[in-house]
């Protein structure tokens, strides 16, 4: 796939938190969750926020990883050996965006992937590669075209990665490349079909992975949302040292602690 379809996007990117995005790039995590739907379908370049990883958040993550895959018996993952800031990585192949409980649900792809489904809508995601060369780059808010000549560059810089279960994902409709889409798939009408068995590592790693993710509570417009147990949803700001871009993050927030301040009241 090259250029999506349907949309303004002529080479899209977003921008995550750390390790997020490299988990994505590397092919470990199948799944980006968001509260919006995927406005593409295509190749999206992924870029890694400014904010540098906090190890206990790495650990957290990478365990959690480890115990979904454990769930479709592999157990020699290899994880980044860095997680690098302010850096475009590399990019991935969106095929579709289904609703958290048609993922949960959906027993055509492997236990690990449906173990990924936590934010409203899940864009899925293959084929992914990385840059040999990672550029440095500043991010933006939700999606966005990379500048020309960052594109040219890349683009050239790219190999395929070797992702550890690498998916499939089915479209209901092969000839339209929009049809796996919210609503496409259906839900489990009782939820039993989600509520598979987990062992007590897999429950520990959920919550462990949970915690860190809640630090990134805010989307674009500073209104809470509801996490996802692995993937910080939400479109990161590129937080600068400067103090135009410091005052702009207080801002912000000033506002998202007052809008919810009077949902309180």
């Amino acid at each position: 796939m090259g250029s999506s379809s349907k949309s303004s996007y002529t080479n899209p990117c977003l921008t995550l938190h750390q390790p997020w995005a490299s988990l994505l790039v590397y092919g470990i995590k199948r799944v980006e969750g968001r509260s919006w739907p995927a406005p593409l379908r295509g190749r999206l370049w992924i870029h890694a926020a400014s904010k540098i990883p906090d190890p206990e958040m790495i650990k957290a993550m990478e365990t959690f990883y480890r115990e979904i895959y454990a769930a479709n018996g592999i157990t020699d993952l290899k994880f980044p050996e860095h997680y690098p800031v302010s850096r475009l990585l590399g990019c991935v192949e969106v095929v579709g965006c289904v609703k958290c409980e048609e993922l949960a649900c959906w027993m055509e792809v492997p236990e690990g992937v449906r173990l990924e489904a936590h934010t409203e809508f899940c864009w899925l995601c293959e084929q992914p590669q990385k840059l040999i060369v990672p550029f440095e780059m500043r991010g933006y808010q939700r999606v966005y075209n990379l500048e020309r000549k960052i594109y040219e560059a890349a683009v050239r810089g790219l190999r395929p990665v070797q992702a550890p279960l690498p998916v499939k994902f089915p479209l209901p409709e092969p000839q339209d490349p929009f049809s796996l889409k919210p609503g496409s798939l259906g839900s489990c009408i009782d939820g039993s079909l989600a509520a598979e068995d987990k062992t007590p590592g897999l429950l520990a790693a959920i919550a462990g992975a949970q915690a860190p993710a809640a630090q990134f509570s805010k989307n674009d417009s500073g209104e809470s949302v509801i996490m996802q147990g692995r993937d910080a949803d939400v479109s990161p700001r590129k937080r600068r040292k400067s103090e135009e871009f410091q005052k702009l993050d207080n801002e912000l927030t000033r506002r998202a602690d007052a809008k919810n301040q009077l949902n309180v009241e």
